[in-house]
């Protein structure tokens, strides 16, 4: 089976039933205001937010939840605040129909962010040697 190809995240929105687009707009804007300087685009044909060339956040939609990956932070407080989420293979899936949690998700963006910046600052450190 061939999966879809996408030429925009909009046309990825829109290829949903409209009954759980707005559950997907509503994740797009989250990570928008969490990560204002991020390029949104597409990889692996899903959503994805990069800072500085370096993928900070994908989420998906799916039959039956949306799904925020990666989620795994090093952040003691957010790991305790994912507990009650269902995760599956370092994602967590929201189900459709009920409540987003997306202070959790503007707050697991930053922490994500967070840690894409020190990666970054690591391989950039002026004077290193190889």
């Amino acid at each position: 089976m061939t999966m879809p190809r996408f030429e925009s995240v909009a046309a990825y929105l829109a290829s949903f039933p409209k009954e759980v687009q707005p559950a997907l707009r509503a994740v797009r804007a989250t990570l928008r205001k969490a990560l204002p300087r991020a390029d949104e685009t597409l990889s692996y044909d899903i959503p994805t937010y990069k800072l500085d060339d370096q993928i900070v956040i994908y989420f998906a939609g799916w039959k039956s939840f949306v799904s925020i990956y990666p989620a795994i932070v090093a952040d003691a407080t957010l790991t305790e605040a994912t507990a009650p989420y269902r995760t599956s293979k370092g994602t967590l899936q929201f189900p459709y129909g009920e409540p987003l949690p997306l202070k959790l998700i503007e707050r697991l963006a930053k922490a994500r962010a967070k840690e894409a910046a020190a990666k970054s600052a690591g391989r950039r450190r002026p004077g290193a040697r190889r």
